[in-house]
């Protein structure tokens, strides 16, 4: 069994079944505890504060948007850190979630496709997990 105590917690949420399950089994791979959902009302039910070190969400999803869900969850837990993903048009949401990502303190969007390791060490570098000059060297 291994120890998932130290290793950072990411909450994935899309749409897309087959997208999460990749995600989920990369990110693993990569030392990531993820957990999923396809549902972005039923992750809201099941949100735990203060459980998540980063959100990993997508954008476009029906019921409830990547950015109505963040907000949402940010009065829940104002610490936990944020990253989005987009099959769109990536050139159409930076210019609409401008000001939006400067009120939430981000600047992470990702375009799918992505290559999981990509992803992954853009994740820890999120995370402060990687020294921002040298993708390589990990911190403690």
């Amino acid at each position: 069994m291994t120890n998932n105590h130290n290793k950072k917690r990411i909450l994935y949420v899309d749409d897309e079944p087959d997208i999460t399950y990749s995600f989920k089994i990369g990110l693993e791979d990569n030392g990531f505890v993820v957990d999923t959902f396809n549902d972005p009302e039923l992750a809201s039910s099941n949100f735990k504060c203060d459980l998540y070190d980063l959100l990993l969400l997508d954008i476009k999803m029906p019921k409830l948007n990547g950015i109505d869900f963040y907000c949402h969850m940010k009065k829940m837990d104002n610490k936990v850190k944020v990253c989005f993903i987009t099959a769109s048009e990536i050139y159409y949401f930076e210019r609409i979630t401008k000001e939006i990502f400067a009120q939430l303190g981000t600047r992470r969007l990702f375009r799918k496709p992505i290559k999981l390791d990509d992803l992954a060490n853009a994740l820890k570098k999120e995370l402060g997990l990687i020294y921002s000059n040298n993708n390589s060297n990990l911190k403690n």
